[in-house]
């Protein structure tokens, strides 16, 4: 079962010099879309990179599957 938290993807950990704390927390800048912006009403887009095109595709049960 995948356990998803969005709060992962807005911080990097990164070691830290000081002894008492081991690892801080460090915001992470990240260009976000929504998946209306995206998608359009669709429930597949394509998405061309680096010449090979890639099939995104939204599932009966809401989730995204990439495809290559």
């Amino acid at each position: 079962m995948n356990t998803y938290n969005p709060n992962d993807f807005l911080y990097r950990v990164r070691r830290s010099d000081d002894a008492s704390a081991r690892f801080d927390r460090v915001p992470l800048a990240v260009r976000t879309l929504s998946s209306n912006t995206l998608f359009q009403g669709e429930h597949e887009i394509g998405i061309e990179h680096h010449g090979a095109l890639y099939r995104l595709k939204i599932t009966r049960q809401g989730k995204l599957i990439l495809n290559k």
